[in-house]
């Protein structure tokens, strides 16, 4: 097979796609979207500095090495996740499968994707030392360890885009990855419960960080020679994977239908699995029994959800409405770990109607498992923060059991919205048009949140009784048996709003 040149080819693509383009629709967007980034910069611009380099250092030591995993975890997997290396729908349906070179095919993968990790982790790196280096004239060693964060994340790319080629040993590291992200958050916690955290008392000398940033940069230059070199290598199913992702990405911001991200994420995470039949729980209901089959075969969510009960920790020096509100979406997050078949039957009601159950009936048993797992959650968090003092003291443990119908019933509500309405009607700002069916899609869910004002205002205040939870209890009960009573019905399947 000949192999020909594939810069003609792209040429000719690229001519033929300019004449369906028009040039001053593109020019317009282009404006658009620079005027949006400068008006938000100027806006911004100081709440955005505090992040990077707020006036003086505010994290310890311990804090600064769970920094740095809670940074370049989550970078490592996010580019896992999406490839790194991906194509374009029209060069993933015809220039992938022809003759052409397949290193300078990925080329512009990988040079887009160095140059967003290359970024990031300077970014990151700047915000670590912002927050823990101590303040001194030292522009050289900051300069240095900005670009030692760049050259980290460089160097995650590499490894990713050679497990993205690799066998099972790409697996093996993505785990790993979530253990290091997974420390890196125990860390924060820990560092935030003690007393006195051990500081970093100076600098690193100019003299030790330039050979080490200067050996580290000549290793990834070898290590980028040798990806590119292999880049031949990468078999097409998972460049494959990898296009759709990004075609899904695309859609999901250009259509603004979050619903196209999260059902790949649960399609190809159901397509990996290899599953055994197993009996349901014949004591159950039947929708119950099959939520609590979806919770135990993920464990490994199970796992995080648990470890996210200690999150609200962090805010414990936030006002208090924050740690409130955290705690409210938390149990959303929570619910909506048991919430999957809701918006399965959602889409396609068939299940229900050979069952025999109308929406009602399905929705009080679908309510059951995120209830749990949501009051679960609050009451571990609630707890946590009592026992270190965040709260005053107080039957914090049965506020936590009074939040999971809240809890239920926010994460039945999400999961069961459709597809955005792009029909409805826009609204007029000083700022532009706004699309409302995105809006509405967006606030359906956290909107009955609100039933936990009464938890909210009392962990605002740190202070609680018996009365406020009992009230709160009122409030939960009640606002769930008005959501199920008022959006189902006992003559009809459909559980879609």
């Amino acid at each position: 097979m000949t192999v020909v040149p594939l810069a003609p080819v792209r040429r000719w693509i690229s001519r033929t796609q300019s004449a369906h383009r028009e040039r001053g629709a593109t020019l317009s967007s282009l404006y658009v979207g620079v005027l949006s980034v400068a008006i938000i910069g100027g806006m911004l611009h100081r709440q955005v500095a505090a992040i990077f380099w707020p006036p003086a250092p505010d994290t310890s030591a311990l804090a600064a090495g769970s920094l740095i995993a809670v940074c370049y975890g989550p970078l490592y997997l996010a580019l896992r996740r999406f490839g790194p290396l991906a194509l374009s729908r029209p060069a993933a349906s015809w220039l992938l499968p022809a003759p052409v070179s397949r290193r300078r095919l990925l080329l512009p993968s990988l040079r887009i994707a160095g140059i967003v990790a290359v970024v990031i982790g300077a970014l990151a790196g700047l915000a670590i030392v912002g927050h823990a280096a101590p303040r001194a004239e030292a522009g050289d060693e900051v300069a240095l360890l900005v670009a030692g964060g760049g050259l980290i994340g460089l160097t995650l790319l590499l490894v990713a885009t050679a497990a993205q080629a690799g066998g099972r040993w790409g697996d093996v590291l993505d785990r790993l990855a979530g253990l290091i992200l997974a420390a890196g958050l125990a860390g924060l916690v820990t560092s935030t419960t003690l007393d006195r955290p051990r500081t970093i008392e100076q600098w690193p000398a100019v003299t030790t960080l330039a050979p080490i940033v200067g050996v580290l940069g000549v290793v990834v230059l070898v290590a980028l020679a040798l990806v590119i070199r292999g880049l031949a290598a990468t078999p097409s199913d998972r460049i494959l994977d990898a296009s759709r992702t990004a075609g899904t990405l695309f859609d999901t911001a250009f259509g603004i239908e979050p619903s196209f991200l999260t059902d790949m994420i649960e399609r190809r995470y159901w397509a990996r699995r290899r599953l055994r039949s197993t009996r349901l729980f014949p004591r159950l209901p039947v929708l119950v029994a099959q939520d609590l089959l979806l919770t135990l075969r993920r464990r490994s969510r199970l796992l995080w959800l648990a470890l996210g009960a200690a999150l609200p920790v962090l805010l414990g020096g936030a006002p208090g409405w924050v740690l409130g509100a955290a705690v409210l979406l938390g149990c959303l997050v929570a619910g909506l770990t048991a919430a999957g078949n809701v918006k399965t039957d959602a889409g396609n009601p068939v299940l229900l109607r050979l069952l025999g159950l109308s929406s009602r009936q399905a929705v009080l048993q679908r309510l059951w498992m995120p209830g749990v797992l949501a009051g679960l959650w609050a009451v571990g968090t609630l707890t946590l923060l009592d026992l270190l003092g965040n709260l005053a003291s107080g039957p914090w443990w049965a506020l936590g059991l009074t939040l999971a119908p809240v809890g239920a019933a926010a994460a039945v509500h999400r999961a069961r919205v459709g597809f955005v309405r792009n029909e409805l009607l826009p609204l007029d700002t000083p700022m532009g048009t706004l699309s409302t069916g995105p809006l509405v899609n967006a606030v359906m869910g956290p909107d009955l949140l609100l039933l936990g004002i009464p938890a909210w205002i009392a962990i605002g205040q740190g202070s609680l009784s018996w009365t406020t939870v009992l009230v709160q209890a009122v409030f939960g009960v009640a606002g769930a048996r008005f959501y199920l009573s008022g959006t189902t019905g006992d003559d009809r399947t459909e559980l879609s709003h």
